[in-house]
């Protein structure tokens, strides 16, 4: 989005309120499954929901840019450490090196890594410490940055979520992995914790047999392109897992600016029965003026149903649902007239009513 789209995008009549740093992982398993974790019913963010793991941004992961500075909104160690910390609080994944043998992840019992969560959720001892104490270094130098998220402007909870992959190791003979399966915290922020494929995930999201919201809707869209399930034959082959995790890192690469660069703020350009039509080229009111921007070439769908979440999600080209063919001033000029459209029509109020019933969660 450019400068005078921004001056012309819809804005909320007072300051947004302050987006608070949070970082996701996008965690690949040995069978280039994603690991999504469901939320409890008295979350107050993503209730009920699938989400990766991931959180708010601790001060003991380290020092960040203070609010108004653009840099707050990059990746950076800070949001790299959080992000291994909540995997392994959340999951019980440890995304840790051994000082040992640098190639592989840092091996422990059930019992260790059950009795690590519990000190560390309950602020006995610092994460670093204890991984530091089990033998370890957190593997945040393997985080791939895979977008930004900034919830839009006009909700009252925000936040600044930095996305990453991690993939975890694929199994050689030469270099033996064991996958920790991924558990519950217990209750205390999830109830589930699983590995599907990313077509499985979106199929039972379009089913309505789980929740996700738009994040999650989406960058799983993306993910299904390249990491495919296994086909009648069976199980893939180890060159084949990794022929297919090369492709997707290619892809972080491209687009301008790079998917590892891109920070969506979602917006409503356009009301299709029940569903918004959001755009993600925007990123967000605190990068206004700056180069960043989100993804020109793609909208969702969705249908926000309050706190139940959202529904009928789709991702699809913006060129399908803007006239095609216009510049991008031109097509903001396609979005302004049919945002006055719907005041006329009265429907202003109720696409209010839908962001702020649903997209805290975005």
């Amino acid at each position: 989005m450019t400068s005078s789209q921004r001056e012309t995008s819809p804005r909320p009549s007072k300051p947004p309120a302050i987006a608070s740093p949070s970082a996701s992982i996008l965690l690949i398993s040995p069978s280039n499954e994603i690991l999504l974790l469901r939320r409890v019913k008295k979350s107050s963010a993503f209730a009920l929901a699938h989400v990766f793991p991931g959180g708010h941004i601790d001060g003991e992961d380290g020092p960040l840019p203070p609010q108004g500075d653009v840099r707050l909104h990059e990746d950076s160690p800070t949001y790299r450490m959080g992000a291994v910390r909540e995997c392994f609080e959340e999951s019980g994944i440890l995304l840790a090196r051994s000082r040992e043998t640098p190639l592989t992840l840092l091996q422990l019992s059930d019992e260790e890594r059950d009795s690590g969560r519990q000190a560390i959720h309950s602020k006995k001892i610092a994460f670093q410490d204890w991984v530091r104490s089990q033998g370890g270094i957190p593997d945040v130098d393997c985080l791939y940055p895979f977008t930004r998220w900034l919830t839009p402007a006009n909700i009252p909870k925000r936040y600044s979520t930095q996305m990453y992959l991690y993939l975890l190791p694929l199994a050689h003979r030469d270099v033996p992995q064991t996958l920790h399966l991924p558990t519950s915290d217990g209750g205390i922020e999830h109830t589930e914790a699983e590995f599907l494929s990313a077509e499985e995930w979106l199929s039972r999201a379009q089913a309505d047999s789980i929740i996700l919201f738009p994040p999650q809707f989406f960058l799983l869209s993306l993910v299904a392109d390249f990491l495919k399930v296994a086909g009648a034959k069976g199980a893939l082959t180890t060159e084949a897992l990794q022929s297919q995790r090369n492709a997707l890192l290619e892809f972080v690469k491209t687009g301008n600016p790079p998917w590892g660069e891109k920070c969506i703020s979602p917006w409503p350009i356009k009301k299709e029965g029940k569903r918004l039509i959001m755009g993600l080229d925007d990123p967000g009111p605190e990068l206004e003026g700056t180069h960043r921007k989100g993804d020109s070439e793609r909208v969702i769908w969705a249908q926000f149903k309050g706190n139940e979440g959202s529904s009928g999600l789709r991702v699809g080209w913006r060129k399908d649902v803007t006239p095609e063919g216009l510049s991008d001033g031109e097509n903001q000029e396609y979005v302004e007239a049919r945002r006055k459209e719907r005041e006329n029509d009265g429907q202003d109020k109720e696409v209010e009513r839908a962001l702020r019933g649903g997209k805290e969660n975005l």
